[in-house]
């Protein structure tokens, strides 16, 4: 079976979910990510979809004019205080917008700890027909495939599942030969993307690259074919390419349709079909 393509909410960080849909939607993408919690709770607020009853409207309403359907909602941080209030109201809107996956970002150092929070979160999200999609990055109590997999393999539950984001994977050393073996039901999507090689380790820069500055695929150094080649060849693919600089010049629709393309190329060479 073939890919479904997802546009992901970092490459069209910067506009209106209304706008990233018809953007996906001229590109191509069948699916697209869309974010109400903040990657830096601390320093950002809410995004006005969590709360916006008149957003969520306008939101619901371009997603049946353009077909698009959501494929993951951002982000649930879990740390050693995080409790079901910090996020039951992101589940109730992520199932009203008909969402699949939550993305889930580990950010407790103490395993034990942390795999308990999860197991709790993923308890929360079954009940909205929900994955919890953890992802591994090398800056965060999840810095590796190894370790996602260690923590998923204890919660054992359906809707536990691992995100294969190519950026972290390059980053945190993760091979191929891990993700081929890793069961097909542990595997919630993947998000491709691209970025330079070498690359500075540091913990600042690993953040900024992640956060500001990837390439689309097959711009960078990343074996991406050889990622490819290890998937699911019906797994949901997200195209996750954030850059603020290309963001300042380029149009919504423009940076979408390089998305769908680029990561098109990468999938025809590795022998992959998308829908």
């Amino acid at each position: 079976m073939p890919h479904t393509l997802s546009l992901s909410f970092l490459t069209l960080h910067d506009v209106a979910p209304t706008v990233a849909i018809r953007a996906a939607a001229d590109a191509g993408f069948q699916m697209l990510g869309l974010r109400l919690l903040p990657a830096n709770p601390q320093a950002e607020a809410p995004y006005p979809l969590l709360t916006d009853d008149a957003l969520l409207s306008e939101t619901l309403s371009v997603l049946s004019d353009t077909g698009v359907q959501v494929a993951d909602i951002e982000m649930v941080r879990l740390n050693a205080a995080t409790t079901r209030d910090d996020y039951a109201a992101l589940l109730v809107r992520a199932a009203v917008l008909g969402a699949s996956n939550i993305l889930v970002v580990g950010d407790d150092t103490d395993e034990i700890r942390l795999t308990e929070k999860y197991a709790e979160f993923a308890e929360a999200a079954a009940g909205y027909k929900l994955n919890a999609a953890l992802e591994f990055m090398p800056f965060t109590g999840v810095p590796d495939l190894a370790a996602a997999r260690r923590i998923v393999d204890k919660v054992d539950t359906p809707n536990a599942t691992i995100i294969i984001d190519a950026l972290h994977v390059h980053r945190s050393g993760t091979t191929c030969a891990e993700i081929a073996a890793l069961p097909v039901h542990q595997i919630a999507y993947g998000q491709l993307c691209d970025g330079p090689v070498p690359f500075d380790p540091s913990r600042e820069e690993l953040t900024r690259i992640a956060r500001t500055a990837r390439n689309f695929p097959g711009e960078g150094g990343i074996d991406l074919v050889e990622l490819v080649e290890a998937l699911p060849g019906d797994l949901l693919i997200s195209v996750e390419v954030p850059d603020v600089e290309l963001a300042r010049t380029a149009r919504p629709a423009e940076r979408a349709k390089r998305a769908f393309e680029t990561a098109v190329s990468i999938l025809t060479k590795a022998g992959h079909s998308w829908i």
